[in-house]
């Protein structure tokens, strides 16, 4: 089957994140020398690639990110944000419990911090985003939409 794309059609960026979870505590990384949010705390997670599968971006980010190895059959999808910047997003959660590997600093211009931190007492710079997105999975709820 041939798909033809149109340019006057709308677009929308998709980002998986992992909810990295050891002990009760989420893994964050601190953002550094990058234009959004330079001194923040976020979910290590990134950009998914032209025909790229959205398990393959999960696992492939992290590794690049902080160095672990995650099996693309283990992440359950926890929640699913609609948000609204300076473009629009759908910004996908998955909670991950198994890897291999321990944390690490793979990006040392893109990050200067990883630690792992209880879902209720996140670092006051957390990107407000991902608090909220965290927030959401603790109390069960799977969609919400930010920033309409």
């Amino acid at each position: 089957m041939n798909h033809r794309f149109s340019t006057d059609r709308f677009t929308m960026i998709v980002c998986p994140y992992p909810l990295i979870v050891r002990d009760g505590k989420i893994l964050l990384a601190r953002r550094k020398g990058t234009d959004y949010m330079p001194g923040m705390y976020s979910l290590p997670a990134g950009h998914e690639e032209e025909n790229e599968k959205m398990m393959t971006c999960l696992t492939r980010e992290v590794q690049e990110e902080v160095g672990i190895v995650i099996d693309p059959k283990h992440p359950t999808l926890v929640h699913v944000m609609h948000r609204r910047e300076e473009d629009v997003r759908m910004d996908l959660f998955f909670l991950v419990t198994e890897w291999r590997g321990t944390p690490i600093i793979c990006e040392p211009d893109k990050c200067d911090d990883v630690g792992w931190y209880a879902a209720d007492a996140l670092p006051d710079n957390t990107v407000p985003y991902i608090r909220a997105a965290i927030v959401a999975w603790q109390r069960g709820i799977l969609y919400q939409e930010r920033g309409w």
